[in-house]
């Protein structure tokens, strides 16, 4: 009885492996007893495989067995074998998908001096996400993708899965969050997107930032943080259009050393940073 996953998971895939599996039914609770907190056991394989990727040192690990019960889980037994000393780094196996980018999380501190944690986008943002939509205006859609994309539209699990569950070799995707106070839940504030294009060594990038929070400087450090991905990822040239009424991003770009040119024909301006 076995399900095979290549790492690193996210919950919707530790779901579907444990699915897989002839124990799946027994995990749900048979007989009167009460099921496996299946949940946290989808964060556990998350966690795993992450430990897996992140660690190119370790050659095999496996936990075996592991007690499940609905109180909690419990490794009775664990093994760990880890590459000789002597092997070099890129000798070591890499794996088939792009591990979680943990060195673009970062703290900023906004204007208001509100604390804001800027990280790459997870699997498990899609509800949130659909939480920034929800709070954004007809005017700040319309500036951001140059029409008015119906909310439905912006949510459909169809879009927002390829935005939360991206290739971070093709695209990075940042969010910006908050804490809401005496709540204990944290919020989306704004989203950065940086692509890779068609031509080699350029990549197209676009900032959004929700209204509650406009005017604190996210514009500016979500920008900014895409321009230094870029810069580590090889990336020369970062390029954006900009509706040319939209003075807040193009003032942003100019500031940050961007080359605007307007297109009159268009009614949009084009950003370009030679890095």
């Amino acid at each position: 009885d076995r399900a095979l996953g290549l790492p690193p998971l996210n919950t919707t895939l530790a779901r579907r492996m444990m699915e897989e599996t002839k124990i799946w039914t027994a995990l749900q609770g048979v007989r009167g007893r009460a099921p496996v907190n299946t949940a946290a056991l989808e964060e556990l394989m998350v966690r795993f495989s992450r430990l897996v990727v992140e660690q190119p040192w370790i050659k095999e690990i496996d936990i075996n067995p592991l007690l499940a019960s609905p109180s909690g889980f419990l490794a009775l037994d664990a093994r760990v074998i880890v590459h000789d000393q002597n092997m070099q780094e890129s000798q070591l196996v890499k794996s088939a998908i792009r591990p979680y980018p943990v060195q673009y999380v970062k703290s900023w501190l906004a204007k208001d001096n509100t604390t804001v944690t800027v990280r790459p986008i997870r699997p498990e943002d899609e509800h949130r996400m659909v939480d920034f939509h929800e709070r954004l205006s007809e005017r700040t859609v319309y500036q951001r993708y140059f029409h008015y994309l119906k909310l439905e539209n912006r949510i459909a699990h169809e879009r927002l899965s390829r935005i939360c569950f991206v290739d971070y070799d093709r695209q990075v995707v940042m969010v910006a969050e908050r804490s809401l106070p005496g709540v204990g839940k944290r919020e989306i504030v704004g989203v950065g997107r940086l692509v890779r294009t068609l031509k080699d060594g350029q990549a197209e990038f676009a900032v959004l930032v929700a209204d509650d929070f406009q005017n604190r400087g996210l514009g500016t450090e979500l920008t900014r943080t895409l321009l230094q991905i870029a810069r580590e990822e090889k990336i020369k040239t970062v390029v954006a259009e900009i509706l040319a009424d939209n003075a807040g991003m193009v003032s942003v770009c100019r500031n940050l050393g961007f080359e605007c040119e307007l297109r009159m024909d268009e009614g949009t301006m084009e950003a370009v940073a030679r890095l």
